[in-house]
């Protein structure tokens, strides 16, 4: 069983009546976290207990299942070993060509860049695309040739690329992640790990592109010379076969094997599944999702708001209530719904000129730790004490 973190992931709501977002601003203290607005957040994922191995077995040899509204690793298995991803690489790929933006801006094809092995979505020489039409040759027929040609398009060499990808995953908190190759083929000194993936999918999933291309199981996408109209088709059985499935990426090389990370939305409750080395990918994720969904539902967000008030500067009224946005709602499991707590984050006093319904504040509902856990009682030397210290601060 593994331990609750002491830090967990915030889930943010939005409260409902009065004023402006440059509110906020008056105090830094009372400035809230927007998790939802899609911008990078450096939040770990947290954890709850997980099931015996008697109750969910998987053959991945890395393996991560998490809600990813609010961070919560339901089930892990070595999930920060590091490892080769093979195509699930594309995921970070096809998020950067997306947030490059120009995604309709016809252009020619780099003609070396697509000569690579594996793979395909039938570029030639010649041929006239856009960066949307590679996210689509990306993510549905996996295409190698897609993934090189938008690292061209977007950072003028596959090296400059693979720079921007290590730059993202840093940000995203992808500790345990190198990227080489844009496509995810064999080379050294690129890994990941299913952890890492679950929190780079998280991230990419909150872009609507991104999104709305992964969860096809087919397409039609123009590009050629001149460009005309192909039909791509997504190796993503899960599409087919898991209901409520919205993605995300296949993968397999002779180093990696086979890796899959999927997606399933229902009821308010969105599940990432990631597997790395795994013989039976399919069956892993059926057992995970299925698993996840029996753990986690989702309900109404609860707060008593009658007793605020905020002081009104220049106002018709010397006060203004405040009441919660009744459709915010939380994915919890039953472990975590005997944890949460609320904060509430409002600015010190408003203007007049307010309508019904403006956004004033949050209110915050947070999980912490069931119990303490202190630091295990080590007998360190003073020489390796020392050796610590500098290697923590200088790259040693």
């Amino acid at each position: 069983m593994r331990p609750m973190r002491f830090i967990i992931r915030v889930i943010s709501f939005t409260l409902a009546v009065a004023s402006f977002g440059a509110l906020f601003s008056a105090s830094a203290e009372t400035a809230p976290l927007n998790l939802n607005s899609g911008a990078i957040s450096e939040l770990p994922l947290h954890y709850v207990s997980q099931p015996a191995d008697s109750t969910l077995f998987v053959s991945a040899a890395s393996a991560i299942l998490i809600e990813a509204n609010t961070g919560t690793v339901l089930y892990a298995k070595n999930e920060k070993e590091h490892r080769s991803i093979a195509s699930t690489t594309k995921i970070m790929t096809t998020l950067l060509t997306l947030e490059a933006g120009e995604l309709d801006a016809p252009f020619t094809a780099d003609p070396t860049a697509i000569k690579v092995e594996g793979t395909s979505m039938g570029l030639r020489e010649g041929d006239i695309v856009t960066r949307r039409a590679l996210c689509y040759g990306m993510l549905l027929p996996s295409g190698n040739d897609a993934a090189n040609a938008a690292a061209i398009s977007v950072s003028g060499s596959m090296s400059a690329f693979a720079e921007k990808m290590n730059t993202k995953a840093k940000a995203l908190g992808m500790n345990d992640s190198n990227f080489v190759t844009p496509s995810g083929l064999d080379a050294d000194g690129q890994y990941s790990c299913a952890y890492d993936l679950a929190l780079l999918t998280s991230y990419a999933l909150k872009n609507q592109d991104f999104k709305e291309i992964c969860c096809l199981s087919k397409a039609k996408v123009s590009f050629g010379n001149p460009p005309t109209d192909r039909w791509l088709i997504n190796s993503n059985k899960l599409l087919y076969s898991y209901p409520d499935c919205i993605g995300v990426k296949t993968g397999f090389t002779d180093s990696a094997r086979r890796t899959l990370v999927s997606a399933a939305e229902r009821d308010g409750v969105l599940l990432i599944a990631v597997t790395l080395n795994a013989p039976d990918d399919w069956k892993d994720h059926t057992k995970l999702l299925d698993y996840g969904f029996s753990k986690v539902t989702s309900q109404p967000a609860q707060y008593d708001c009658s007793g605020i008030k905020i002081p009104v500067v220049s106002g018709e009224s010397e006060y203004i209530g405040v009441t919660m946005n009744d459709k915010a709602m939380l994915a919890l499991t039953d472990e975590q719904r005997e944890q949460v707590t609320a904060a509430v984050y409002l600015p010190k006093f408003v203007y007049g000129g307010i309508s019904a319904g403006d956004t004033l504040g949050e209110v915050r509902f947070e999980l912490y730790a069931k119990q303490s856990c202190g630091t295990a009682p080590q007998e360190v030397s003073f020489f390796t004490a020392l050796y610590k210290f500098f290697k923590a601060i200088l790259p040693i």
